[in-house]
């Protein structure tokens, strides 16, 4: 994987959480779950490739983008935890 093409695949999944975020705000539950395996899929090309380190400017875009990521990740779970903790047998997993 060349850093061009790890920029891109986080990218990648920066958009489809940002997508994941309206779906879950908009409740559309077959959405969020068809994006997450869309970004399940883009994520995995960092598993069966390399990922280079990167240096200078794209290392701290690739923070961005992580930090993006994250964000979105607890603008979902801020909408779906509620639920889930009002759901009977679908309490998420404990976090530590």
């Amino acid at each position: 994987m060349t850093s061009n093409e790890v920029l891109s695949m986080y990218e990648n999944i920066a958009g489809l959480s940002n997508q994941m975020v309206v779906a879950a705000r908009m409740s559309d539950w077959d959405g969020l779950s068809k994006l997450e395996g869309q970004a399940a899929v883009a994520a995995s090309g960092a598993l069966v490739g390399t990922v280079p380190a990167l240096s200078d400017a794209p290392r701290l875009r690739k923070i961005d983008l992580l930090k993006q990521i994250l964000a979105n990740d607890r603008a979902i779970r801020d909408v779906t935890e509620p639920w889930m903790n009002q759901a009977p047998g679908l309490k998420p997993a404990v976090r530590q």
